[in-house]
C-alpha cells in the first residue's frame, strides 16, 4: 500500500477519535460508550464491493458474505420487489432501488421531507402484499412538526417507474416531541394487517399510558385505518391503534415462519435489550421492569419481573443494541432454520439465536472481525441471507464452496 493510501486509512480513525473528545467535552452526561463506535463506523467500510467474498462458520455451516453495493448513506432498511430489485431507504431522505446484479443504484423521487436528525429520518420501507397488483411502498419516517418537534409517520404511496405517486398519510403518532430518539419505525405484513412499532421517545412513562401512542407497538389494516377489534380500540381514553405497550424502542419485527407468532426486538437502556413474542394487549414491562440501568449505573423501576408484565424469551446485557429481526425457514441454510437473526448495532456483528427443543435460546456471533453496524437483516426470496450496513453496504450471506 503507498503512503498516500496509508493515510485515507487513517483518516477515520482519527476523525471518529477528535469528534469523540469533543463530544465528551462539551456533553459529558452522553453514553459515549455507545457513540466511540458508531462514530468510527460511520467512517469505515466493513466489507467492499471489489473486496474478495469474506469467509466464516457458523454452528458448522459455512458462509460468505459478499457486498452488493457499498455506495449507501447511512442506511435503515430496504425490501425485495418482484422482478429483483431491492429498495433501500436512507436516513437523510433517500429511497433508492438497488439492481442486485449490476449494482446500480437509481434515487426514487417524491419522498417526503424528513425530520434528519438525532436518530431520525427516512426509517423503514415494505411493500404491499399484492405489489404486483397494488404497487404501494408504505414508509415510516420522522416528520418535522414544528418548533423543533417531531414525530414518526406512516405513510404509503404508488410507485411508477422510478418516482413515488399519490400520496397516503396513514397515521401520525401523538404526542410530537421536542427528543431525537427512539422513534421505533419496524413494519411488518402479517395475516392480513400492519404492524409498527413506537418508541418512548425518551420519556419513560409514557409507554404505560394508553392515551399515547409511545413505546407501543400499533396495529392497523393496509390502508391505514384502525381494526375495530384491537385490544384498547373500545377502552375509554386509550389510542386504538395499541396493540401492545410498555416498550422503550422497538425496531425489530418478524413473524415466526412455522408457529405464526409475531416477535419483537427492543433496545434496553444499559444492558437490558430484548427478544419478545408479541401478544395482542400485552404489557412488556418498560420503564417499570428492566434487566438494564441507567447510563452510567443506576437502577430503573422495580426490578427485572412484576405480576401482569411480560418476560423476555431472551435479553442482553451488556446490549447489543437490537435492531432488524429476521427468521430463517428456507433450502440455502437448512441447519438455520428456525433461527432468530437480530441486527446488532454497538456489538457490531450479526446474532444468531438457536432454539432448543425446550425453547431455550443459545446466541452466536457471526461477523464480528469484519465490525459491521447491522441496521437491518432479512431473508431473501432466493432464500440467501442479506444484512444492511450503516456504514453502507447491503451484503448477501450465501453457502460457501466445500473446499
Amino acid at each position: 500500500m503507498m503512503r498516500g493510501d496509508k493515510k485515507l486509512k487513517l483518516r477515520p480513525f482519527l476523525l471518529a477519535i477528535l469528534l469523540l473528545v469533543l463530544g465528551v467535552a462539551a456533553i459529558p452526561s452522553i453514553d459515549w460508550g455507545f457513540y466511540a463506535p458508531r462514530l468510527y463506523t460511520a467512517v469505515s467500510q466493513p466489507l467492499a464491493v471489489d473486496a474478495p467474498p469474506h469467509r466464516e462458520s457458523s454452528g458448522g455451516v459455512d458462509f460468505t458474505a459478499t457486498a452488493i453495493t457499498d455506495q449507501l448513506k447511512m442506511p435503515w432498511s430496504f425490501a425485495f420487489m418482484p422482478g429483483g430489485d431491492i429498495l433501500l431507504t436512507e436516513r437523510g431522505g433517500a429511497l433508492q432501488r438497488l439492481n442486485p446484479d449490476s449494482g446500480t443504484l437509481t434515487p426514487v423521487a417524491g419522498v417526503p421531507e424528513v425530520f434528519y436528525e438525532g436518530q431520525g429520518g427516512l426509517l423503514d420501507v415494505a411493500l404491499h402484499p399484492d405489489f404486483a397488483t397494488h404497487p404501494w411502498v408504505y414508509l415510516t419516517y420522522s416528520a418535522p412538526m414544528g418548533e423543533g418537534r417531531s414525530t414518526t409517520r406512516l405513510a404509503r404511496a404508488l410507485l411508477k417507474e422510478d418516482a413515488l405517486h399519490n400520496w397516503q398519510l396513514l397515521y401520525t403518532a401523538e404526542p410530537a416531541q421536542n427528543t431525537k430518539i427512539h422513534y421505533g419505525s419496524r413494519l411488518l405484513f402479517a395475516d392480513g394487517y400492519l404492524y409498527m412499532t413506537m418508541g418512548e421517545r425518551g420519556q419513560r412513562d409514557l409507554a404505560q399510558q394508553l392515551d399515547n401512542d409511545l413505546g407501543k407497538v400499533l396495529r392497523f389494516h393496509p390502508d391505514g385505518s384502525i381494526p375495530t377489534d384491537n385490544p384498547f380500540a373500545q377502552a375509554a381514553g386509550a389510542r386504538p391503534a395499541i396493540y401492545s405497550l410498555g416498550h422503550r424502542n422497538p425496531q425489530g419485527l418478524a413473524r415466526h415462519p412455522v408457529t405464526g407468532e409475531l416477535w419483537v426486538t427492543e433496545h434496553g437502556p444499559q444492558g437490558g435489550d430484548e427478544l419478545n413474542r408479541l401478544r395482542p394487549g400485552g404489557n412488556y414491562g418498560w420503564p417499570v421492569v428492566t434487566y438494564g440501568e441507567e447510563y452510567g449505573g443506576g437502577r430503573i423501576g422495580e426490578g427485572t419481573a412484576k405480576a401482569g408484565m411480560e418476560q423476555p424469551v431472551y435479553h442482553y446485557v451488556p446490549s447489543i443494541a437490537t435492531a432488524g429481526l429476521s427468521f430463517y425457514q428456507g433450502t440455502k441454510f437448512p441447519d438455520w432454520n428456525g433461527d432468530a437473526f437480530i441486527a446488532a448495532l454497538r456489538a457490531l456483528h450479526l446474532n444468531r439465536l438457536e432454539f432448543g427443543l425446550a425453547g431455550k435460546a443459545s446466541e452466536h456471533r457471526m461477523l464480528s472481525e469484519l465490525k459491521v453496524r447491522v441496521r437491518d437483516v432479512k431473508q431473501g426470496p432466493d432464500d440467501n441471507l442479506y444484512l444492511l450496513s450503516e456504514q453502507g453496504s447491503l451484503i448477501r450471506l450465501e453457502p460457501a464452496d466445500r473446499e
